[in-house]
C-alpha cells in the first residue's frame, strides 16, 4: 500500500523545545526498543519498516523541515517538499502528483494518508492495510479509521457512522471539537474520534485536480502550486465526498501534541541538566541548556527549557501555553541540520544597525558546511572540540580544538568534520540573514574540486 505522511506545523503546544524548524515530531524526548533517545517521526518509521511499508511511503513536508527529517531518518524517505506552506489539501494533491507522475502509481491504487507522529502501536497500520481491502470492495469515496473513544474528550474532532457494516461503518456527518457534555453524548451514540487518517483511489484525487482545472503532472502542479487553494484536505474534499465509510479502531492511540500528553509517554522524568527532588510528584524536566535546573516539592508540572526559553506549567494548564507565546517572534535559537546542529548564544544590534550573533555549531563525523561566501558579513570561528579541516578561498587546512580562524567578506569557506566538531561562531555585520549565504557548492568532494588539491598542514 502506498502512504503519504503528513509532516507539518511548528508544535507551539510543545515550546520551548518545538520551533519553526523543530516541530514536535522531531523532539527526541521518547526512546526505542534500545534505550536510546527517539523522536516521534523515528517512531513511526521504525514501525513502517517493521511492516515493510516504509519503500513505498513519501513524506509531504516543508522546506524548512527537510535536513531534519533527512537526519533523523539517514536519507531513507522520499520526500515531497512544498514550495510554500499552504495546509493539508495542497500538499496531498501534490503528493499524490508525484506518486502518480514520478513514481507512476496506477491511478486504480489506493493511497492512504496519515500524520507522521501519532503515537500508536503497530496494529494501527494495519487497520490502515485493511482500508486498502475495504476500499477495493465497495464504492466508497474515501475511507477513514477512527478511535474508539476512552473519554468524552473536547480536544478531537468526532466521526458520527449511521449505517453499521460487517467490517465497516458508514459516516453520517462530522463533529468539529464539541465541549464535553456534547463530547459524552457522541460516545454514547458509538461516534469516533477522528485521528487524521484517510486512504482513497489515487483516481479520486487525480479527478478532482482536474475538475478543479489544475494539472495532475508533479512539476506542472509544482509550478502553480500558489494557486492552489489554502484549505485543509478535511474541508476541501472529506467532508464534499459523498461515500465516506470509517473502520473502527480500539487499539492504543494518543496524540502526542500537548506537554501533559507527551510525558505520559516519556520513559524518564528527566532529560538533561538538573535535579528532581524525591518529594516532587509526577513533576518533568527537560532540560537542553548547559546548566542545571533545580526542581523541589513540585507535583504535576512540566519544567521545560531551551535557546528559546524557559516553560514552567502545570500539567493540566500546559496546552493553553499556545495563548501566551502567539507574540514571540524571535527566530529560532536550535535547528537540526544534516550535518548536525547549531544554537544561538547571544544576539545584538547596536544603534548603526550592526548585529552580531554568537552560535554553537556541532559537525557530525564527515559532515560538512557548503562552501560559500557572504558579502555583508564577517564570520570568526573558534574551534572548541575535536578536529577538521577548514576550506579558506581554495586553501586547505587542518584545526584542532583551539584554533581561530577570520573569515572575511566575500572570502569563499567549508568547514568539515574529522571526528565530531564543536565551533563558536561569530557572525557581525550590517544584516546577517539567511540571504546572505551564497553557496558555490554542497558535497566535500565538489569542494576539493573547486579548490586546489594542495592540503595546508600544521
Amino acid at each position: 500500500m502506498n502512504l503519504i505522511l503528513l509532516s507539518g506545523g511548528s508544535g507551539k503546544r510543545l515550546w520551548p523545545l518545538s520551533n519553526e524548524s523543530r516541530s514536535k515530531q522531531f523532539l527526541k524526548v521518547l526512546q526505542n526498543e534500545k534505550r536510546e533517545p527517539q523522536s516521534m517521526v523515528q517512531r513511526v518509521w521504525e514501525q513502517l519498516k517493521s511492516l515493510d511499508l516504509h519503500s513505498s511511503t513519501v513524506i509531504a513536508t516543508s522546506k524548512s523541515q527537510v535536513e531534519t527529517i533527512q537526519a533523523q531518518l539517514n536519507h531513507e524517505a522520499s520526500l515531497v517538499i512544498e514550495p510554500s506552506r499552504r495546509d493539508t489539501f495542497p500538499a496531498i494533491a501534490l503528493a499524490v502528483a508525484y506518486l502518480y507522475s514520478v513514481k507512476k502509481i496506477d491511478e486504480s491504487s489506493v493511497v492512504g494518508v496519515l500524520p507522521v507522529d501519532p503515537y500508536v502501536e503497530s496494529e494501527f497500520f494495519s487497520k490502515i492495510i485493511e482500508l486498502e481491502r475495504v476500499l477495493e470492495k465497495t464504492d466508497a469515496d474515501i475511507g477513514l479509521v477512527g478511535v474508539r473513544p476512552t473519554l468524552p474528550s473536547s480536544k478531537y474532532g468526532y466521526i458520527v457512522p449511521s449505517v453499521i457494516g460487517k467490517q465497516y461503518l458508514k459516516v453520517e456527518k462530522f463533529i468539529e471539537k464539541p465541549n464535553e457534555h456534547e463530547a459524552q453524548n457522541l460516545v454514547d451514540i458509538g461516534a469516533l474520534w477522528n485521528c487524521g487518517v484517510f486512504a482513497f483511489k489515487l483516481k479520486y484525487i487525480l479527478s478532482f485536480l482536474e475538475d478543479m482545472g489544475y494539472p495532475t503532472e508533479y512539476n506542472e502542479l509544482l509550478e502553480v502550486y500558489t494557486e492552489l487553494p489554502k484549505i485543509s484536505f478535511d474541508y476541501e474534499v472529506v467532508e464534499k465526498a459523498k461515500k465516506i465509510i470509517v473502520l473502527p479502531y480500539s487499539g492504543y492511540w494518543k496524540d502526542l501534541g500537548t506537554w501533559n500528553t507527551l510525558t505520559e509517554e516519556m520513559a524518564s522524568f528527566q532529560i538533561g541538566k538538573g535535579i528532581i527532588s524525591d518529594n516532587s510528584i509526577n513533576s518533568h524536566l527537560i532540560n537542553e541548556l548547559d546548566i542545571p535546573i533545580t526542581v523541589l516539592g513540585t507535583k504535576n508540572i512540566i519544567v521545560a527549557a531551551s535557546a528559546d526559553g524557559i516553560l514552567v506549567s502545570d500539567k493540566k494548564s500546559s496546552p493553553k501555553i499556545k495563548d501566551y507565546i502567539s507574540n514571540f517572534d524571535n527566530p529560532p535559537m536550535y535547528e537540526e541540520r544534516k550535518w548536525g546542529w547549531s544554537k544561538i548564544l547571544d544576539y545584538t544590534k547596536n544603534s548603526e544597525g550592526k548585529e552580531v550573533i554568537t552560535k554553537k555549531i556541532c559537525l557530525k563525523k564527515n559532515m560538512n558546511l557548503s562552501y560559500q561566501f557572504h558579502n555583508k558579513r564577517t564570520e570568526l570561528w573558534t574551534v572548541i572540540k575535536g578536529k577538521g579541516i577548514v576550506a579558506l578561498n581554495g586553501n586547505f587546512r587542518n584545526v584542532y580544538a583551539g584554533d581561530v580562524i577570520q573569515i572575511d567578506t566575500g572570502d569563499n569557506h567549508a568547514l568539515k568534520a574529522l571526528s565530531e566538531l564543536e565551533i563558536i561562531e561569530i557572525q557581525c555585520g550590517v544584516e546577517v540573514i539567511e540571504e546572505d549565504v551564497i553557496r558555490i557548492c554542497n558535497e566535500w568532494f565538489e569542494i576539493e574540486k573547486e579548490c586546489s588539491k594542495s592540503i595546508v598542514k600544521r
